[in-house]
């Protein structure tokens, strides 16, 4: 596989989880990283170690000007930005009757709303350089529903058909576009869930095919894959990196045979 030694990749979401791991494979791969999020982090010291002309802006991808003068300052400063991926993102849901509408802007904004948002800051970049590599972050859960998931997975479905949307309008240009839809992965945001609901995450590693929780490492090797040369010819594509969780449903019929 290419590395993506000198280029400038703009990642959301980065002061954590999937964000943050994202953000390290980059730099590991040689590229410049731009981090955003709403959150500083003490882990970002991680990124910058490895690549020393990387920076990180504190704001709020709901915030377009914002978000658009991170991008400023990037071209100003390397000339170019050659990949996006947007981690930012928060969970919270809820049966629809007993969602707050407040709760439901909440997750909208940030997660779909600010998934825009940054896709739009780079399109005049990388619309004018005729490149560039635009990953989104959505989740198994925008493929499927999930109970109480209302606000969450319509958020994450959004997503996956902005990405599609992205990639059929400005393929011409250059400009790849893909989302990755991860399953449970161990995330800050997951173990504040699933520390409240034990019988909820061993349901999920029941139904997860491998038997396991994902760890963000594993999500930013595919993030790294459509980030660089190797992947030239996809786009609009949704790579689900889930364990094997959205394969089918598990019944024990294989314990019962003996299998496992």
């Amino acid at each position: 596989m290419s590395n993506l030694k000198n280029r400038v990749a703009i990642v959301t979401g980065a002061a954590s989880g999937i964000g943050l791991a994202c953000a390290r494979r980059y730099a590991a791969e040689g590229a410049i990283v731009v981090g955003l999020d709403l959150n500083a982090s003490e882990e970002w010291a991680s990124v910058e170690a490895v690549s020393q002309q990387s920076r990180f802006h504190q704001l709020d991808v709901t915030d377009g000007a914002a978000q658009r003068a991170a991008v400023e300052e990037t071209v100003r400063d390397f000339g170019r930005i050659d990949i996006l991926l947007t981690a930012a993102g928060v969970g919270a849901g809820g049966p629809v009757g007993m969602l707050e509408e407040a709760d439901w802007d909440r997750v909208i904004d940030i997660n779909l709303k600010g998934t825009f948002l940054s896709v739009k800051a780079v399109l005049d970049t990388m619309s004018a350089q005729r490149s560039g590599s635009i990953i989104t972050i959505a989740s198994v859960e925008g493929l499927n529903g999930t109970e109480g998931g209302s606000a969450y997975n319509a958020s994450k479905g959004g997503v996956v058909l902005l990405t599609k949307n992205v990639a059929m309008d400005y393929g011409r240009m250059g400009i790849r576009c893909n989302v990755i839809c991860p399953g449970f992965i161990e995330t800050p945001m997951l173990n504040d869930v699933m520390g409240q609901m034990p019988e909820f995450k061993a349901d999920v590693i029941r139904e997860t095919k491998v038997g396991r929780l994902g760890k963000p490492e594993e999500i930013a090797g595919a993030a790294y894959f459509l980030a660089c040369d190797d992947a030239s010819y996809v786009t609009g594509h949704t790579m689900v990196v889930d364990g094997g969780y959205t394969a089918g449903h598990s019944h024990g019929l294989v314990q019962l045979m003996g299998l496992v």
